[in-house]
């Protein structure tokens, strides 16, 4: 502990390129609205400041925790540390195949605004994935999902900076392993990474992907019979979400907070027998997911607190900053809610946000 602390001493009073900020509030930055501060903050804006980072000797051995929208972490208390924070724009179409057109936009780019620029120059892809919270950079780190399409289906490669030896390297698909709300960037390249750009392949002959049926029915309410463009999509998915989940402007939180536990489809059918209106969805590999929000409600959660830490009235999927909360209060409802459902259910919930 005494060298981490000589070196932000240190580091107050060199002289030095990097816009380091210390004792950074970081409530603003984090979409719970959880009061904290960073010791040390740098906007990353290109990979030259990362360069410069990893050749300062006094930043060497300080922990370090990449940010960008702040939408999928819960702060349990300061971060003592460096906090890097993607902060670099830049959407541009920068290809053509025959079946594809790819855009590629810097790490620091708000989702949701990429989503409305596809949309804008008439490129679908991405309309499924709308409204959802953050960062471009965070995107493929989690394999950002909803309405029954993943970030994957449309992702062609990244480049990013490795923090250990300062080289810049590219990945595709394949190589960033992507999974259910999982990458390699949770395993292997936790805390070494830091991506720069992502690039996304865009199909030219476009099809609305429907098979959520929450999705197809406001289509149905909403149109004349005939099959919807992608902005009729994009806008069918806002008005969803809009309706079921909070504005973290609003009400803190970190969107959706547990993942749809998956489970194999004899536990599901098992679980049917007991539970006869438990939501679930088969899977291409052969099992079910499960809706965790309904199994959340079903234990009497929906709306319910602890302390300064809730879930929403409208939607048991998501926790809630009522007021004060602090990272603790969210880590014990968290825990409250898993037990009960593992009682109940014998199905383990697993957080969507990291705890810091």
């Amino acid at each position: 502990m005494g060298g981490y602390a000589s070196g932000i001493d240190k580091l107050r009073v060199m002289p030095s390129s990097l816009s380091i900020t210390h004792n950074f509030p970081l409530r603003l930055h984090n979409t719970f609205g959880i009061a904290a501060s960073a010791d040390a903050y740098l906007p990353v804006r290109s990979a030259a400041d990362l360069h410069a980072l990893i050749a300062n000797p006094f930043l060497a051995d300080l922990p370090r925790l990449v940010l960008g929208g702040g939408s999928n972490i819960v702060l349990r208390g300061d971060f003592h540390g460096l906090v890097l924070h993607s902060c670099s724009r830049g959407i541009a179409i920068v290809g053509e195949t025959a079946s594809h057109t790819l855009v590629r936009a810097a790490a620091g780019e708000s989702w949701h605004a990429l989503v409305l620029w596809t949309l804008a120059h008439q490129l679908g892809g991405l309309e499924n994935l709308s409204l959802i919270p953050g960062s471009v950079g965070a995107a493929p780190i989690q394999n950002i999902g909803a309405y029954g399409v993943e970030m994957e289906s449309c992702f062609h490669s990244l480049t990013a900076f490795d923090l250990q030896d300062g080289t810049l390297f590219t990945l595709d698909r394949a190589g960033c392993a992507f999974g259910y709300r999982d990458s390699i960037f949770k395993h292997d390249l936790r805390d070494r990474a830091v991506i720069l750009d992502v690039t996304f392949a865009l199909p030219r002959n476009w099809t609305p992907e429907l098979r959520y049926a929450e999705l197809a029915n406001e289509l149905a309410q909403s149109g004349d019979g005939t099959p919807p463009n992608m902005r009729q999509v994009s806008d069918a998915v806002i008005a969803i979400r809009r309706r079921k989940l909070p504005d973290p402007a609003v009400i803190g939180n970190a969107g959706s907070f547990f993942k749809n536990p998956l489970v194999t489809r004899a536990q599901r059918d098992a679980l049917l027998i007991a539970h006869p209106a438990l939501v679930s969805h088969d899977q291409p590999d052969r099992s079910a997911k499960l809706a965790a929000g309904w199994l959340i409600d079903q234990c009497g959660w929906k709306g319910r607190a602890l302390g300064a830490a809730g879930v929403y009235e409208k939607q048991a999927l998501v926790l809630v900053n009522l007021g004060g909360a602090k990272g603790e209060d969210v880590l014990r409802l968290a825990q409250a809610i898993q037990q009960d459902v593992l009682q109940k259910f014998g199905v383990t919930l697993e957080p969507e946000p990291i705890f810091v």
